[in-house]
């Protein structure tokens, strides 16, 4: 049974499944009073903080909130599949992981600039790229709510007014979302899927030849 529910699944609903386990065993650490200390200092965000890199990415699988994590994944659930069939499984992965870090950098920038140095958590800023870029590409594609499935709109008017949204949340200092974080992640799905495909991961061959010759040298001089 569990073979055949894993082969039902699309090649993007396979790829965020470890994704999405990896969020759940970060929300069980953080139900252990021991660990609390170690969740502030690495699993959430703060420009304050004594460890400034390394939350930049743990901080994005991290989630004190069930409901919080439940609503990021069941997003990233859902547009698994488009983004996978977009961008690949590999290039996805890339993407994913290099925009926890890039939302998480927006959002330092945005608490240094307001003196708000509050911690922060979550994979919105990195589901807001894969959301991002889903509607870029797919700016036709009917989108509703959860909870109000009756409602549909087109993708491009969901992305407008999200991103309307959080630029306003940030201009009149909200404190319900981190809003900085969420608009970096938008407009970094937004470039990547106009120019950074292009610009980056098509132009990444020459580097990984140069990485494969330098290990594969270095390993025949060791080896002789």
């Amino acid at each position: 049974q569990v073979n055949s529910w894993w082969n039902s699944l699309t090649e993007g609903q396979r790829t965020v499944t470890g994704i999405i386990a990896a969020n759940v065993f970060v929300f069980c650490l953080w139900r252990l009073p021991g660990m609390r200390r170690v969740m502030f200092t690495y699993f959430t965000s703060d420009p304050s903080s004594r460890a400034l890199c390394s939350p930049m990415l743990l901080s994005t699988f991290s989630h004190f909130s069930l409901f919080h994590m439940a609503a990021n994944m069941y997003v990233l659930w859902s547009f698994s599949s488009s983004i996978v069939s977009l961008l690949g499984c590999e290039q996805f992965l890339a993407v994913y992981l290099s925009a926890g870090v890039i939302s998480t950098f927006v959002s330092y920038v945005a608490k240094m600039a307001t003196g708000r140095f509050e911690p922060s958590l979550g994979a919105s800023g990195a589901i807001m790229t894969v959301l991002a870029a889903v509607c870029t590409k797919m700016p036709e594609a009917k989108l509703a709510i959860i909870f109000l499935p009756m409602f549909t709109f087109t993708a491009g008017s969901a992305l407008k007014a999200i991103i309307a949204f959080d630029t306003a949340g940030l201009a009149l200092g909200w404190r319900l979302f981190d809003h900085a974080a969420h608009l970096g992640g938008a407009l970094f799905g937004m470039w990547y899927v106009t120019y950074g495909h292009e610009l980056i991961w098509k132009n990444r061959e020459p580097l990984v030849k140069a990485w494969h010759e330098m290990r594969t040298k270095n390993t025949g001089r060791g080896g002789g």
